[in-house]
């Protein structure tokens, strides 16, 4: 008796995301109920494994958020402005006023509510001045201490000495913050929006400025020493 054989190649789909493997998965499904035969060829056990992808990153951000970021609405900065005597006092002789150029009100400098705009962020009274030089100001005296222990030579020196890679990184660090430091604030995100731990946007606002004194009190007294300061 002559039998005969007939092969199937059965080969396994390519997932190339979720939605794909949902699909040949329930593609399976009908052809085992259309074709029972076929069906015992298949493997008993069918899934689909679905990786998160962007999700994940999409999922820390909002664990990071959680964890760290508060909400600052319209209604708190208009109630912080009534009530914080601060916000009331005169700068340079001229009380802050709705629609000024300057000294603007708490909710038209803010950039949760205020203008987002390149000259209005960068303006004296606006978001990214003191924050930018701040955290410039407290690198720049940590890296000022490292690389005088290191090198020996003062701040100028690392900067302008032929040879010396000092000016290069100082760019490179200057648009690296300049650039982290505007992202949330174009998006309407100040630093009182953000704290963990002891990292507030009061201590950092305290420790900027302290750092702004001390750089510019490093950069003079060893203008007048000639020797590093911190070797």
């Amino acid at each position: 008796m002559a039998t005969s054989s007939v092969m199937f190649r059965i080969s396994a789909p390519t997932l190339s995301s979720c939605d794909a493997g949902k699909a040949n998965l329930q593609r399976s499904k009908l052809i085992g109920a259309a074709s029972p035969s076929l069906a015992t060829l298949r493997p008993r056990k069918q899934s689909v494994r679905c990786e998160a992808g962007n999700d994940r990153a999409g999922g820390l951000k909002e664990a990071v958020d959680r964890a760290t970021k508060k909400s600052i609405t319209k209604d708190d900065i208009l109630r912080n402005q009534e009530s914080n005597e601060s916000e009331k006092k005169l700068v340079m002789g001229t009380e802050p006023t709705s629609g000024s150029l300057y000294p603007r009100t708490e909710v038209e400098r803010r950039p949760e509510t205020g203008d987002k705009s390149f000259t209005g962020v960068f303006a004296f009274d606006g978001a990214a001045p003191e924050t930018i030089n701040g955290r410039l100001a407290m690198l720049g005296l940590v890296w000022a201490f490292i690389a005088e222990k290191a090198t020996g030579l003062t701040v100028f020196e690392q900067l302008y000495t032929p040879g010396q890679t000092g000016l290069v990184f100082f760019v490179g660090a200057v648009q690296l913050f300049t650039y982290a430091s505007l992202v949330p604030i174009m998006n309407g995100e100040s630093t009182d929006a953000r704290s963990f731990g002891p990292f507030t946007a009061r201590a950092e606002r305290w420790n900027g400025r302290l750092a702004m004194i001390g750089f510019l009190l490093l950069v003079v007294i060893e203008m007048f020493r000639h020797a590093p300061v911190f070797h």
